[in-house]
């Protein structure tokens, strides 16, 4: 019996960040109509499962929520993130095919340090995903492919420095559209050197010009890296209906792209046509996901002679393209040590600012280069709350591949930094050995948890 795709539905009833926003329920709402009345899900091919929590810790090991995870994530954003576990789990059984969560609030704009909402995300679906299947199933090579009009910054953020999780990001150019980020010089620290390749596209792209990149950049580079495991940020807001983006692609378009990507995972991100796009769009990629026919599958108001490609934003696609294979058959003659100018730290100063709650985060970010392994990693992080209080914090990863040193060197940080007044909270996350570590000035407490 051939393998099925596998779905869940989260709509998030109870989380909104207003009534009127355009990341509300409908999103999922209008889908799941769709769906019902195609009578989909009486195909053999697909079945569906319920949603279910992750926990605290599978949290934890990828973010640093300040003060702490319970603070800054409700049920909501567990059951979204354990969602896409659950159906990432059974793929790697063997139980499924693939899969696609259907869940929201979505979280591509989350980054590595939390101190609240930014981008309708609070904390990133896919990397906790990621990281979670890395350490229960030992992959050791992954590919994020981001579809969304905007930038996946804070996926971008998570694994800027980890060389084994390829993140390729195609949206709408950031000098015209939120977060401002993605250029094609962002491309990963000096031990992760072309892991992560952003696709900046101008307004007007439509399926033509999506498909160029897709033949001629991405599955190419795909098959160059053979990743054990590729995850669909699948944001839908390229859509030629969508309010927040300026680009053309159609429901037929989105399709045929996931035929092509394959992908083991698709995870909803945005999309806020609610009914003029998201009903279609969805139920086209669950089709292909499920190799059934979606060529019938046609939103209204699309008429393709409308959306034909302007030859001036057909020759900038065709340039990224260009620069970006140059960059990606180029690595391997980068030298990391150059990246660093030969120091033996690399840093970045981050300003971060949360467009929802208003917070206005300044980061200083360093990575410390080994010639064993990826490194160390520190975040010097500080910002003013919703309620007042300012934070300053320091946060310490060790990363998975982590060689003795620099893993016993992760350890030493943290213990000196406990006695150092400037930082009201530590945190670690060894990731090598699954443990994170708390510890709390104000209270002189330390928590520990273990996957």
């Amino acid at each position: 019996m051939k393998k099925k795709t596998g779905i869940v539905f989260f709509p998030a009833f109870d989380w909104a960040i207003s009534p009127t926003h355009p990341e509300r329920e409908e999103r999922l709402l209008y889908t799941r109509d769709q769906i019902f009345e195609e009578g989909i899900l009486d195909l053999p091919e697909i079945e569906e499962f319920p949603p279910r929590l992750a926990s605290l810790h599978d949290i934890a090991r990828v973010h640093f929520c300040v003060p702490d995870v319970s603070a800054q994530v409700l049920e909501a954003h567990r059951i979204a993130a354990g969602s896409a576990m659950s159906l990432g789990e059974k793929v790697l059984n063997g139980q499924l095919k693939n899969g696609f969560a259907l869940v929201r609030p979505p979280g591509h704009h989350a980054m590595r340090v939390v101190h609240g909402n930014r981008g309708f995300c609070s904390i990133n679906n896919e990397a906790i995903l990621v990281d979670y299947l890395r350490r229960t199933y030992g992959l050791k090579r992954i590919a994020i492919v981001d579809t969304d009009v905007h930038h996946g910054d804070g996926t971008q953020d998570i694994f800027y420095h980890d060389p084994d999780v390829l993140f390729i990001s195609f949206h709408q150019d950031g000098r015209t559209i939120y977060p401002g980020t993605g250029f094609t010089y962002e491309l990963g620290g000096p031990g992760a050197y072309a892991t992560t390749l952003n696709i900046p596209l101008p307004p007007g792209v439509t399926d033509t010009g999506l498909h160029y990149v897709v033949d001629n950049l991405i599955l190419p580079i795909l098959k160059d890296w053979q990743p054990d495991f590729v995850v669909n940020s699948a944001g839908q807001d390229n859509h030629f209906t969508d309010p927040l983006g300026q680009m053309l692609i159609s429901a037929q378009g989105y399709a045929r792209l996931t035929e092509k990507l394959k992908p083991d995972l698709a995870v909803l991100e945005g999309g806020y046509a609610i009914e003029s796009a998201l009903p279609y769009v969805n139920l086209a990629i669950l089709l292909a996901l499920a190799g059934k026919d979606y060529t019938s599958v046609v939103e209204p108001g699309y008429y393709p002679h409308r959306y034909q490609e302007n030859p001036k934003v057909f020759d900038q696609v065709q340039r990224v393209v260009e620069e970006l294979n140059e960059i990606w058959q180029g690595r391997h003659k980068v030298d990391p040590l150059s990246l660093t100018n030969g120091n033996k730290i690399y840093q970045r100063n981050k300003p971060i600012y949360y467009d929802t709650q208003f917070i206005e985060e300044k980061q200083i970010e360093r990575v410390y280069n080994c010639p064993q392994c990826p490194g160390n990693l520190t975040i010097d992080s500080q910002a003013y709350h919703p309620d007042g209080k300012r934070y300053h914090i320091l946060a310490i990863t060790i990363p998975f591949q982590a060689c003795k040193s620099c893993q016993e060197e992760g350890w030493h940080i943290y213990e000196q930094y406990k006695q150092d007044y400037r930082f009201n909270y530590v945190y670690l996350q060894d990731k090598s050995t699954d443990t994170f570590m708390m510890f709390q000035r104000e209270e002189q407490k330390e928590v520990r948890s273990d996957g």
